[in-house]
């Protein structure tokens, strides 16, 4: 049992769990100027109100896996996005406080609307160009970063934050289709359908660029025996994302949901694919960054302690809080 491995899994897990969690309230904030004025906006803000703030403990679990598990690419991917990791996090701040204040003060509530966008907006857009800062190389020497402040800012990491925009856009609008009904509900439809269209476009653009930005990469998905392996990803991707756009149109309800989750289940695994078993492309694995093993044991007794009570809370919480959304909400 390669307790490595087993962490890369815990690490991808818990960073998926995010992305699908936080990723649809980021969606809504992102969508936030569309909606009309008032009882709409309330109504998307109370969809996500029970459970918003609760989805960014998968980003502490991920983060913090990253640190105790794989310290060498903590100590590596920091510094080389430090000006994307605090911009997300601003943006994140931003939009917490802003979700809280527009109800508390309502005189100032058009500013507190355009912090909850904009915190979204960034936060987004800081996630989604970090990881095309991951996938197009980090520059390593004796084991530290030994790039430039601003190695990340290149066409394809905006490429990929515009991709990350797009897909949290249609996660938070086919939430939205979930849990609102009438005119709202028609409202994130078309939403939906739009912000499907663009990621799929989008997604398709990522993966023709990443055959063409690096070697190894285009290696993996268009030589053999490596495309045998990969193949059934874009093929299981198209057939999800077919399905998605038809149940958007036939006004399905909660489907739309479920396939814009597997939609980044197999982008998610696209990355597996790709970057595998590089933690750090394109010299650093995840064995070469793996704490000791000792340390990786006794953080696995933990996780296998917390992980089982966060799913369980989690899945209590959306439970609960299951089915359409009032007017009112717990403000």
């Amino acid at each position: 049992m390669d307790l490595t491995v087993i962490w890369a899994f815990i690490i991808a897990f818990a960073v998926f769990a995010y992305v699908v969690m936080d990723g649809f309230d980021l969606g809504i904030g992102i969508l936030f100027p569309t909606f009309d004025v008032g009882r709409e906006r309330d109504r998307a803000m109370n969809s996500i109100a029970p459970v918003w703030d609760g989805n960014e403990t998968w980003l502490v679990l991920g983060g913090g896996g990253l640190f105790a598990a794989f310290p060498l690419a903590y100590a590596v991917i920091l510094p080389a996005t430090y000006p994307l990791i605090i911009a997300m996090l601003l943006g994140l701040v931003f939009r917490g406080v802003a979700f809280e204040y527009r109800w508390r003060d309502p005189g100032h509530r058009r500013l507190w609307d355009a912090a909850f966008t904009g915190g979204s907006l960034v936060a987004a857009m800081a996630q989604g160009m970090t990881l095309g800062a991951l996938l197009q190389g980090i520059e390593v020497v004796d084991r530290a970063y030994a790039g430039s402040w601003f190695d990340w800012l290149t066409p394809y990491t905006l490429l990929c934050g515009l991709g990350v925009v797009a897909g949290y856009a249609l996660l938070g609008s086919t939430w939205l289709i979930w849990k609102l009904d009438g005119p709202g509900q028609a409202h994130a439809r078309k939403l939906a359908l739009r912000s499907a269209l663009a990621t799929i476009v989008l997604m398709g653009a990522v993966s023709l660029y990443n055959v063409f930005l690096n070697a190894e990469y285009a290696e993996r998905w268009l030589t053999a025996p490596e495309i045998y392996f990969a193949a059934p990803v874009p093929i299981l991707t198209a057939i999800v994302a077919l399905s998605m756009i038809q149940a958007i149109r036939k006004a399905r309800n909660s489907k739309p949901f479920w396939l814009s989750i597997a939609l980044f289940f197999f982008g998610m695994a696209g990355l597996g694919v790709t970057m595998w078993p590089y933690v750090v492309p394109p010299g650093v694995t995840i064995w070469d960054a793996a704490a000791p093993e000792r340390s990786q044991v006794f953080m696995l007794i933990g996780v296998a302690i917390t992980l089982p009570l966060i799913i369980a809370y989690t899945a209590w919480a959306y439970w609960v809080f299951r089915g359409k959304v009032a007017d009112e909400g717990y403000h």
